[in-house]
């Protein structure tokens, strides 16, 4: 295969699989059950609001309810850009749908791409749902351009550093219940990093420990973003550190950017039609 050809059919996988990933995306907008599970989830974030948007923070007139809107936006990018894939990953692995990627021509690049693209509008509308409601509802967040344009760019570089990272994961998941661990996980980071709550009220080494991953330096940017210039007090060091927080988030993109091409094309190459059929005999004998 000369060099022409070769990247013709790589510019026909791209191209199909952002054709599927939109297409996924429509399609799962029409399955009654995700429709509420998204649609509860997405309520839950807005009662939230609701409740705290009379409290102020203690000893300030700050709303509370501004405090806590970074932490849901920062959510909705950790767990729809790593728990999205990695759980969806394992389930078509499951019922088959990788064995018929694989089977086409660069058909795990085209899956990959439509994986990207529908985890990414998925995030996005749910991002934005969260985002609308939370300024109708809070009066203390700053909406100003330069808010919208820092939280365009927060969205954007979470998600190229936690969808690439979710994808790594849903490829060395064994099962769907293997698969469960990625929210429980990310679920610990967030109460660990501050989301919701000074982090510098936690000890050093927690502190410490919990900046090395994404979740911290997503909730500060969305931080960043929309309180006020005195509440970085509260923020480690007394800064919010734009700097350090596009470093580490851009280090995390080019990890999950060489780990999850590689990872998938590694665990494709193990499905086969007798492994699917054995994973649906075991998925029957449990009655599930």
């Amino acid at each position: 295969m000369t060099t022409a050809t070769a990247l013709d059919t790589h510019r026909a996988a791209v191209l199909a699989g952002l054709s599927r990933g939109w297409i996924e995306t429509r399609q799962s907008f029409t399955e009654t059950a995700k429709v509420i599970v998204e649609a509860f989830f997405s309520l839950i974030y807005i009662a939230v609001l609701l409740m705290l948007r009379r409290k102020t923070m203690p000893g300030t007139d700050f709303s509370l309810a501004a405090t806590v809107l970074p932490g849901l936006l920062c959510m909705s990018i950790i767990f729809g850009g790593i728990v999205g894939p990695s759980v969806s990953i394992t389930a078509e692995r499951e019922d088959g749908t990788l064995l018929r990627a694989k089977a086409t021509p660069n058909g795990m690049l085209g899956y990959l791409v439509g994986k990207i693209v529908m985890v990414a509008l998925s995030t996005l509308l749910k991002f934005v749902v969260i985002l609308v409601a939370g300024i109708m509802l809070v009066n203390d967040v700053i909406v100003d351009a330069r808010a919208c344009l820092l939280l365009t760019l927060i969205f954007v570089v979470g998600m190229v550093a936690t969808v690439p990272i979710g994808v790594a994961l849903g490829s060395v998941m064994k099962s769907s219940l293997q698969a469960g661990l990625v929210p429980l996980t990310c679920g610990l980071l967030v109460i660990a990093s501050g989301l919701f709550f000074p982090i510098t009220v936690l000890p050093t080494w927690l502190q410490s420990f919990v900046q090395a991953f994404p979740v911290y330096w997503v909730g500060l940017g969305a931080r960043s973003a929309m309180l006020p210039a005195q509440m970085v007090a509260a923020e480690i060091g007394g800064s919010w550190r734009m700097v350090e927080m596009f470093a580490v988030l851009g280090v995390w993109a080019a990890i999950g950017l060489v780990l999850a091409p590689v990872l998938l094309r590694r665990m494709a190459r193990r499905q086969s039609g007798s492994a699917v059929a054995e994973v649906r005999a075991r998925i029957r004998s449990k009655g599930y």
